[in-house]
């Protein structure tokens, strides 16, 4: 039985927390607020009160094995980012550097990190070119989950998310009523991110490494849009080209760049890793809600 201690335990870590603790670990999770800790207590483990900005508050929480970084930084921008994803980070590895217990670190981190690459594949080889400021803070971040942790004993792994979804937030409706500008989405249901972890540390693979944690299929965004609104019985949504968003929108540089910004991740690493996802693609992950919306469902409550 290992203890277990997930940092900023809310959406893809109350589901890891359930999968860890069924696995017979025990499990703590941690958040910043106190009304955050009442969805850790509904299920069903451990939940404690902590904000990785103030060190002094780090050194009540239990000793464990494995510690798991997923914290938010509650903001959109860089020095929000910052605040939490460097600096909370040092305080985390410093305040568990202290203890003979923990082993393994994973950081949570983002496939925003590899800026654009024109619609091109891109692996754990790719070389990163985050391209805002918050994407260069979490660049940063890999680095000190990766290389402090190890100069302090303690291994870590950098789990690099695509983009998330799952119950409640499935987004439907960005998608049913348009318009959706061309380009291509990597996903990842939340389950299967919370599974690649957990099988990270339980197969105790990966350690010092970083692994993209990504469904198998990349999706093109107009595809998918048709998809969802056939499985939905709705009517196609309208379109639009990355031109004609750039051209009739009023977008921050910062949002112009994401416009801009095309790539395909590959998860054959986790496959080589031995990990089966349980949603391989959108189809089988989207099943659900659109069947639901199909009977009346409100797309907005899914």
């Amino acid at each position: 039985m290992t203890r277990v201690v997930i940092i900023g335990c809310g959406y893809v870590g109350i589901e890891l927390g359930t999968q860890l603790q069924a696995a017979g670990h025990t499990v703590t999770g941690v958040r910043r607020s106190e009304s955050g800790l009442n969805s850790i207590a509904a299920a069903g483990f451990d939940a404690q009160q902590a904000d990785v900005t103030r060190p002094e508050t780090l050194t009540t929480l239990p000793d464990a094995e494995w510690v798991i970084f997923a914290a938010s930084s509650g903001g959109r921008g860089a020095e929000s980012a910052r605040r939490v994803y460097v600096e909370g980070l040092r305080n985390t590895i410093a305040a568990y550097a202290e203890r003979d217990s923990t082993d393994r670190l994973i950081y949570t981190s983002s496939t925003g990190v590899y800026g654009d690459h024109d619609g091109r594949f891109v692996d754990e080889s790719t070389p990163l070119d985050p391209t805002t400021e918050k994407t260069q803070v979490l660049e940063t971040a890999e680095s000190i989950a990766i290389e402090e942790a190890g100069n302090v004993g303690i291994d870590g792994t950098v789990a690099r998310f695509a983009g998330l979804y799952g119950p409640h937030r499935y987004r439907l409706l960005r998608y049913l009523e348009g318009p959706v500008t061309e380009g291509y989405l990597n996903m990842i249901h939340r389950d299967d991110a919370a599974g690649a972890i957990r099988h990270i540390l339980t197969a105790d693979v990966a350690r010092e490494e970083c692994v993209l944690v990504v469904d198998d299929e990349p999706a093109e965004k107009w595809a998918f849009a048709d998809w969802l609104a056939t499985a939905c019985g709705r009517p196609d949504p309208p379109k639009q080209t990355v031109e004609e968003r750039l051209a009739t929108s009023d977008l921050s540089e910062t949002a112009q760049r994401r416009v801009r910004t095309s790539k395909r991740c590959s998860n054959n690493y986790l496959h080589e890793l031995g990990y089966s996802l349980s949603y391989p693609t959108y189809r089988e992950g989207y099943a659900e809600p659109t069947a639901a919306v199909a009977d009346g469902a409100d797309p907005e409550t899914l």
